[in-house]
């Protein structure tokens, strides 16, 4: 499960098998037992979220925005893309 940042004590990783065929772009949060992820792509969007709070989603959607390119780079290297 690559790690791809950490964010004020959250993780945002992607996982080494995500579905064949391959998943559009796209990142988990995770932080204790709550968890969360976004599609990249087209815009940044919410799949599903346990346990995180509207005003965490909203700080998440922003990183996540302002980091769209480092996501997309490390999933392009590590599925070789």
């Amino acid at each position: 499960m690559p790690k791809v940042f950490n964010w004020k004590g959250h993780r945002f990783l992607f996982f080494s098998n995500e579905g064949y065929p391959l998943e559009p772009i796209h990142i988990h949060v995770r932080k204790g037992p709550n968890r969360a992820k976004f599609w990249i792509k087209p815009f940044v969007s919410l799949e599903y979220n346990y346990g995180f709070s509207s005003k965490e989603l909203n700080e998440f959607r922003k990183v996540v925005e302002d980091k769209s390119q480092l996501i997309e780079e490390k999933w392009n290297e590590h599925f070789n893309i």
